[in-house]
């Protein structure tokens, strides 16, 4: 697996997830986070290494983001990249997918604000069996 311990949100993400953890009520920081990054991938988007944000955010240790499905989310990053899981930028990707997710998430939240956690999720997971 790719060696890192840590990921670090930008600073400008460290207030986003804590207001949507708050606000959509789905549990701790670190679930709004996985579904910030999986809701980034889902975007099919490629970002670009050099438009990395800063780390004076929120950190959170591998486990603590991921739990035991690390290598399920390094999978993720290794096929939407086209990288070996060992890769030196994987954590790279990891942090600017969340950060991605993050801003995706926060716009949603602004644009709807009687959008719940709840009601999102379902409107997603429905408008994903749509497009199968």
């Amino acid at each position: 697996m790719s060696a890192f311990t840590h990921i670090k949100t930008s600073a400008d993400n460290k207030i986003i997830v804590t207001d949507l953890s708050r606000k959509f009520g789905l549990g701790p920081e670190n679930v709004i986070a996985r579904i910030a990054f999986a809701y980034s991938l889902a975007k099919d988007k490629k970002l670009d290494l050099k438009d990395i944000k800063d780390s004076k955010g929120k950190e959170y240790s591998k486990t603590v983001l991921f739990g035991n499905n690390l290598p399920n989310y390094i999978a993720l990053i290794s096929t939407h990249y086209n990288l070996y899981k060992t890769d030196k930028d994987i954590p790279r990707y990891i942090k600017m997918h969340l950060d991605h997710g993050l801003e995706l998430l926060a716009k949603e939240a602004k644009q709807n604000p009687n959008l719940t956690g709840f009601d999102f999720l379902v409107n997603k997971i429905e408008s994903g069996l749509k497009n199968l």
